[in-house]
């Protein structure tokens, strides 16, 4: 019942569907918690990152600061390069520690990555080798844009390529004059073998409890 999030690019909606999953399991009865590893920029005064703060919104289980954000960066940049400007390593072990005591207190963990799937962490780990080494089944948010196919199958094929389950993807609209939107999705829907479980119409200002209603996650509870 723990999930890894990734999407085709930054900024394509991730904090948002993490956070719809958390008010969709917890509206069934589960203790849910979300889970930034690692953040890079949108961290405030007190080293405390914007998304990681809206993850905590969105959970039923209340745990530290250090748990649900082990690592913050000031810098909006890749996170090896924001954790080398500070002169930090990021350490796996640390990120499966903090995992490991999240797990223990709630049935669901969502897990956010940062960037897209393939985002180096340090000189030798991705953001991909966190799904790998929490063993979780990812769940892939797909901005709606003009390249989204292309984004899509190839972020597909990573994930398969490091031997994960792709547990089912989110298609969350960005460019609210898309066009041929249902086309796209459709070709989406054909070549990718993982349910479709929500499709987020686009929206200035989205609420994650709205989002919620729209996402379907049976599929994911079974």
């Amino acid at each position: 019942m723990n999930y890894f999030v990734t999407g085709t690019d930054t900024d394509v909606g991730k904090t948002l569907i993490s956070c719809a999953l958390l008010h969709a399991f917890a509206e069934r009865g589960m203790r849910v918690v979300g889970m930034k590893p690692v953040a890079a920029g949108g961290c405030d005064e007190n080293g405390r990152n914007e998304d990681d703060k809206k993850l905590r919104a969105a959970s039923n289980v209340q745990a530290g600061f250090g748990q649900t954000n082990p690592y913050c960066f000031t810098h909006a940049v890749a996170p090896h390069l924001a954790a080398k400007f500070v002169g930090v390593s990021i350490n796996m072990e640390r990120i499966i520690e903090s995992y490991r005591e999240l797990a223990a207190q709630a049935d669901v963990v969502i897990v956010e990555g940062a960037g897209g799937f393939r985002v180096p962490l340090n000189d030798g780990e991705e953001i991909s080798d966190i799904a790998v080494e929490l063993g979780l089944p990812v769940i892939l948010v797909v901005g709606m844009r003009l390249g989204c196919i292309n984004h899509a199958l190839l972020t597909t094929d990573a994930i398969k390529t490091r031997g994960l389950e792709l547990a089912g993807w989110v298609a969350n609209v960005l460019d609210e004059n898309m066009e041929m939107l249902e086309g796209n999705i459709e070709t989406i829907k054909q070549r990718i073998d993982a349910p479709l479980i929500g499709v987020v119409p686009y929206q200035a200002s989205p609420d994650a409890r709205d989002v919620a209603k729209r996402l379907d996650v049976v599929p994911l509870a079974q």
